[in-house]
């Protein structure tokens, strides 16, 4: 079981170093006068087990004792873009992503294209 506590104590301590605010908040991004941020959701979850026993082990007419343990791990984890945050000369805004991975994509690229456009049209109407 120490075998379990030790990597169960590991993973926590590396969790706790990967996951920092550079991790939810990503580096920005500047296309001409527009400064767009992402966020980003991360999940982990893992699980640990372990066990050990005695007992009588059947080997023909004979019984021996014996004993016998086992320990396993598993775990996972994701990160999924959750908003943007987008500044340009007309202020701040938070632009929210939904859907699944490859509308998100299109989310964000359509959020960026569309904060280029207007930071271009403003930029002409002046």
């Amino acid at each position: 079981m120490d075998n379990v506590e030790n990597l169960l104590k590991s993973t926590m301590e590396e969790i706790e170093r990967v996951l920092n605010s550079k991790t939810v908040v990503g580096e920005s991004i500047t296309v001409g006068d527009v400064t767009i941020i992402p966020l980003v959701s991360v999940g982990f979850g893992f699980g640990a087990g372990g066990g050990s026993g005695k007992g009588v082990i059947p080997n023909g007419n004979k019984h021996g004792e014996g004993e016998g343990g086992g320990a396993g791990t598993g775990g996972g984890g994701g990160i999924k873009p959750v908003a943007m945050i987008i500044i340009d000369k007309n202020g701040v805004r938070v632009e929210s992503i939904k859907g699944g991975a490859a509308s998100a994509l299109e989310s964000v690229a359509k959020t960026v294209s569309n904060a280029v456009q207007n930071s271009k049209k403003d930029k002409s109407d002046d």
